[in-house]
């Protein structure tokens, strides 16, 4: 099968996106798309795949799926999201909608740059919950907010958060990612604590803002995490860290984000939707491979304005 893409990051989490509006490929067979196109010791590369999907009755004006690399589907990624926005910004002529993600809403709006040629994309997503149901933990407390968790081969504090996709939050003096990688391999594995894993993020508190680093699941350790990010604003204001309603940057390996949250669980997200290149690719699903894309047009402006703009 063929497939134009655009190949695009968010804070440094990169993706090929489909326009998938008018496609009809089974789970299995986008799944085998994802494997071929994130893998990345493959043609493309990336944290996954995102799709463009089409509206609903429902009051969505579009749709974002998002499978990572090794297949699975998310519920959501913030990252991702903004850079499917963008794409259904352009394509429909929007500047602000709600997004069907898998098992949520979001609402995405164009935004003042974060820098000079960087499109900037608002998102709002929640409420985040702190519910260990809903995080998919098998304990017995109802939540578990700054405190070890048992069962977890760790003695550090956690707080457990669905955005909606499940997170595992603490916060750090200093990022040890030996232990993150550890943890986060063996939340990998489906423990019967969280047989369907847990992405884990380590946080430092630097002032009013954040540095994060997320071991993802389904992909490992990663630049940058969308829901990661705005799982640990809200982890910062839940635990009295940093104040709700502050306005933070939140800072990772692929560069920043601005972010905030609210008491009853809404986090906004600031950040950047950067295009890098168009093409078109042959892919067989079943197979999980990929051969050699055709690139089209690079936007060798908009790597430009964003290499400018993230911190040395």
């Amino acid at each position: 099968m063929r497939f134009a893409f655009i190949k695009c990051h968010g804070s440094g989490n990169d993706f090929p996106l489909i326009d998938a509006r008018a496609l009809t490929l089974s789970d299995a067979d986008w799944a085998g798309v994802a494997r071929a196109l994130a893998d990345r010791a493959g043609p493309v590369g990336g944290d996954g795949l995102l799709l463009l999907t089409a509206g609903d009755d429902a009051g969505h004006d579009f749709g974002m799926r998002m499978f990572n690399s090794d297949g699975s589907e998310a519920e959501t990624c913030l990252n991702g999201l903004r850079c499917t926005a963008r794409l259904g910004f352009e394509l429909l002529g929007l500047d602000h909608a709600r997004v069907r993600l898998k098992t949520s809403s979001a609402e995405v709006a164009r935004a003042e740059p974060l820098a000079p040629g960087v499109v900037t994309i608002r998102e709002t997503a929640g409420p985040a919950s702190t519910r260990t149901a809903d995080v998919g933990l098998r304990v017995a407390a109802a939540e578990i907010i700054d405190a070890p968790i048992p069962g977890l081969p760790s003695a550090r504090a956690f707080t457990a958060i669905a955005m909606p996709n499940p997170h595992l939050v603490t916060f750090v003096e200093s990022v040890d990612e030996a232990e993150l990688v550890a943890l986060g391999d063996w939340c990998e594995a489906g423990p019967e604590l969280i047989p369907a894993r847990a992405n884990v993020s380590f946080v430092e508190v630097r002032g009013q803002d954040l540095f994060v680093r997320t071991y993802e699941r389904g992909v490992g350790l990663t630049d940058s995490c969308g829901s990661a990010m705005a799982s640990s604003v809200y982890a910062a204001g839940r635990t009295g860290r940093v104040p709700f309603g502050t306005v933070m940057k939140v800072f990772n390996k692929g560069g920043l984000v601005m972010g905030s949250s609210d008491a009853d669980g809404m986090v906004t997200i600031r950040g950047n939707a950067t295009f890098l290149y168009d093409a078109t690719i042959t892919v067989d699903p079943a197979a999980g491979i990929a051969e050699t894309p055709l690139v089209h047009a690079r936007r060798e402006d908009e790597a430009a304005a964003w290499a400018a703009a993230i911190p040395a």
